[in-house]
């Protein structure tokens, strides 16, 4: 693997093993050229999924774009980041699992929310506050009505 802090082209593994859910490989390196050392991770992937935007447009799913947005919606939440990696890892495997290689954005956010509502409520309605595109104060009040009505 190219070292991506100097391109050398030959780097090493100093550890291997399994993720806490089994579902990765974490795999510390090591870059004898500038000494750097960094970690990835090796998943099996099932299917390429393609998610269908609103306006139709296309693009592959994207696992790192779906973790960022879980980050900041449980940003300073008491969710450390091994959870938020399951939780990624839980929603892949329940898109692969549709047995459908285009999957609606729309489909991906309700799947979101669902997890969400379970896990944090504050995290659940900033998710919401975005997909859901509240414009006003008054978007975010009904929300929280209808959330305490639940």
């Amino acid at each position: 693997m190219r070292c991506p802090f100097c391109g050398h082209n030959d780097t090493q593994v100093k550890d291997s093993r399994p993720t806490e859910d089994n579902a990765a490989i974490r795999r510390r390196r090591y870059c004898p050229e500038c000494g750097a050392r960094w970690t990835t991770f090796e998943r099996v992937q099932l299917r390429e999924i393609m998610v269908v935007k609103k306006d139709g447009d296309k693009e592959l799913f994207d696992r790192d774009k779906l973790s960022r947005s879980l980050k900041i919606a449980l940003q300073k939440r008491p969710v450390d980041e091994e959870q938020i990696e399951r939780i990624v890892n839980s929603i892949q495997r329940r898109l692969e699992s549709l047995g459908e290689t285009e999957v609606p954005s729309k489909v991906i956010g309700e799947i979101v929310m669902d997890v969400l509502a379970d896990l944090d409520q504050v995290a659940y309605v900033r998710f919401a506050s975005v997909y859901r595109n509240f414009r006003e104060a008054k978007d975010f009040e009904d929300f929280v009505v209808k959330l305490g009505g639940e």
